[in-house]
């Protein structure tokens, strides 16, 4: 037997169910958005090479060439895929970029950065001899000018050959020194080396070479450029 109430208590669960429904989506309305949540943009997201277009620079999956003929087939083919204007706009940021990186890597380098240094200035020895080529004076910093000055006397003087004779003597005089104080520079260099670091791998001719080549320099000329200041303790 249906109980007359039966029909009411159906109404009110469903009644129930569809306010609570209701409200459930009005809660998930009123929810604030997520943290990643990107509204639409209200237009089609452009295509690649719109894009590349529009900065000048087209940009594709590159494979280094395996011979120089398909080096030039692909420069061809890179500049028949754009403009006359878009291929010039392209290699003037082609250049402005590279120069920039030169420039980066100068900078480093002339500041002592490991990653950039030259083969040659590798390494915590040469750094060490560096530093104490560049804290001292010696005669040899000025063998540069010395020469210069020598070789333009003695062409002038071709004319007077008691004079060329006595630069001759002079700088054969010069020599010597900067010989003699060469040696001595090594050996201390090399003494220092050594009794700073046990697991020194480079030989006394390198290491003397290396200072010798350093001193010879003058001080605006070296690079990297030197770290310290003539008198600093190394």
């Amino acid at each position: 037997m249906k109980l007359p109430w039966k029909k009411d208590d159906d109404s009110d669960v469903a009644d129930g169910d569809v306010t609570s429904a209701g409200n459930s989506l009005a809660d998930e309305d009123a929810a604030p958005t997520p943290k990643g949540y990107t509204p639409k943009k209200g237009r089609p997201t452009p295509k690649r090479n719109e894009v590349e277009r529009s900065t000048g620079v087209r940009r594709v999956h590159f494979d280094a060439p395996m011979t120089p003929k398909e080096a030039r087939q692909r420069k061809k083919d890179f500049k028949n895929s754009m403009s006359k204007e878009e291929f010039k706009e392209a290699k003037r940021k082609q250049r402005e970029e590279a120069a920039e990186s030169r420039r980066k890597a100068n900078e480093r380098m002339m500041a002592g950065d490991p990653d950039y240094l030259l083969a040659r200035d590798q390494g915590k020895e040469k750094l060490l001899v560096r530093n104490y080529v560049d804290s001292h004076r010696y005669l040899m910093n000025y063998f540069l000018p010395i020469a210069l000055v020598v070789v333009v006397v003695m062409i002038l003087g071709t004319r007077m050959p008691l004079i060329a004779n006595y630069i001759s003597l002079f700088m054969l005089v010069v020599i010597v020194i900067l010989v003699i104080e060469g040696l001595f520079l090594a050996r201390k260099v090399n003494r220092l080396v050594n009794d700073r670091f046990r697991d020194n791998t480079f030989g006394k001719w390198a290491i003397g070479f290396y200072a010798f080549t350093r001193a010879t320099m003058i001080r605006k000329m070296r690079t990297p450029a030197p770290q310290v200041n003539i008198g600093d303790a190394v």
